[in-house]
C-alpha cells in the first residue's frame, strides 16, 4: 500500500489538480476552531458567527450532541471533535464554542501533501524537516472546503472530516532526521472529494505551536 501511495503522489503532477500541496502557502500565525454541537442546528445556520482575525484559518468541527438522532449538521458528528476538545481542555459545547490559538516559537519546517481521492481513498504524505530529539504532536486534518450556501450553511467554512495523528512523532528521538508519513486517508461519505485539502497542526514537547499548514491545488 506504501508503494502504491508513493507511486500515486509522485505522478500527480502529471495530471491538473492531482497534487495539492503546502509549497508556496503563506503561512498561517492564527487558527480558530468552531466548535458546533450536532443538536445546535440553529448554530450552523446562523449568518454571522465569532468573528476571526484577518490572518486567520478558520476551522470547523461538529461534535456530537445529547440528543439521540437529533437534526444532522453537514453530515455526521465526529469523535475526532471530541479528542481534539479534550486536548485544548475545553468542554463539549452544548451549542457552539469558539477556540483561538497562535502559533509560538521558530516556524517548523513542515510540509504536507495529497492527491485525487481514488476509491474514497486520498493519498497523503506529511514532513517534518530538522526536528531534533524533542517530541511532537501533529494532526493532520482532512477538511472539506464548504462554500457560502452549501450545506444549509450562510458562510464558509473548512469543515474536518477525518484526522490522523502520528503516535511515533510524539515520542523522544536520537537521531535528528526528518520525520515523514505516507499514507492513504479514507474521504468519509456525503463529503465532496473535489473539495478536499489538508490542515496541519503541529506542537512541540512544551505545548506550542510551530506550525499551522494548508495545501492549496494548483493546475
Amino acid at each position: 500500500m506504501l508503494r502504491v501511495l508513493t507511486s500515486l503522489l509522485l505522478a500527480a503532477p502529471l495530471v491538473a489538480h492531482a497534487l495539492c500541496t503546502s509549497d508556496d502557502v503563506p503561512p498561517v500565525h492564527t487558527l480558530v476552531e468552531r466548535f458546533t454541537s450536532a443538536d445546535c442546528l440553529a448554530c450552523w445556520r446562523a449568518p454571522s458567527p465569532a468573528r476571526a482575525p484577518a490572518d486567520a484559518l478558520v476551522l470547523d468541527w461538529i461534535v456530537p450532541g445529547a440528543q439521540a438522532g437529533g437534526p444532522a449538521v453537514a453530515g455526521p458528528a465526529s469523535d475526532d471533535a471530541l479528542e481534539r476538545l479534550a486536548w485544548l481542555h475545553h468542554r463539549s459545547p452544548a451549542t457552539m464554542e469558539t477556540v483561538t490559538s497562535r502559533r509560538a516559537g521558530t516556524p517548523a519546517r513542515l510540509r504536507i501533501a495529497h492527491g485525487e481521492a481514488f476509491n474514497d481513498y486520498v493519498g497523503v504524505s506529511m514532513e517534518l524537516q530538522a526536528p531534533g530529539s524533542e517530541a511532537w504532536h501533529a494532526w493532520l486534518l482532512l477538511v472539506e472546503q464548504i462554500p457560502a450556501g452549501a450545506e444549509g450553511s450562510p458562510v464558509a467554512r473548512n469543515l474536518v472530516r477525518k484526522v490522523f495523528r502520528p503516535d511515533a512523532w510524539a515520542k523522544p528521538r536520537r537521531g535528528a532526521g526528518p520525520l515523514a508519513e505516507t499514507r492513504s486517508m479514507q474521504v468519509p461519505r456525503a463529503t465532496r472529494p473535489d473539495r478536499v485539502r489538508l490542515v496541519s497542526v503541529l506542537q512541540d514537547g512544551r505545548g506550542r505551536i510551530r506550525a499551522i499548514t494548508q495545501t492549496e491545488c494548483h493546475e
